[in-house]
């Protein structure tokens, strides 16, 4: 499985998003100043994450964009999921009862890609937003040669 630009630059945008937007709404100028990724892709990235629930925008002179959700309750997972879909590394019909597979019943490899794909979500779905939001501020910190506090 690799991700595509979406993942990876809308994963980025969303750490930003929550970072600034504590305090009020943020623009998607200041986020595409700080992560060097163009207005008009955020912008299409932003309408898949708001309509996915995970961000909201908000009118007016001082409008843009905030988290529609609680940190901890955004997961890697949403996120990615959101902007490219089906996280499956490999898509086998065997493990799908409405596709169906003539060899399903004697195929043993469809449990090697089950293993697969759920360590894949498994993994981004254990991974909340808050996490990555208290790494980001402690890497920032130390590139900046601050005492962080622990």
């Amino acid at each position: 499985m690799k991700l595509s630009t979406k993942g990876r630059y809308g994963l980025r945008a969303v750490i930003d998003l929550a970072i600034y937007s504590e305090q009020m709404p943020v623009s998607i100028s200041s986020i595409s100043a700080r992560q060097n990724i163009s207005e008009r892709y955020l912008e299409q990235l932003a309408g898949k994450l708001k309509k996915a629930g995970i961000i909201k925008s908000i009118r007016g002179v001082q409008g843009g964009y905030q988290l529609a959700k609680e940190q901890s309750e955004i997961s890697v997972g949403d996120i990615l999921r959101a902007l490219e879909g089906s996280l499956e590394a490999v898509e086998c019909p065997g493990l799908k009862k409405e596709q169906g597979c003539q060899e399903a019943d004697f195929c043993v490899t469809k449990y090697v890609w089950k293993r697969i794909n759920d360590s894949i979500n498994n993994a981004v779905d254990e991974i909340t937003l808050e996490q990555l939001v208290k790494e980001s501020k402690k890497v920032n910190c130390k590139a900046k040669n601050q005492n962080c506090g622990g």
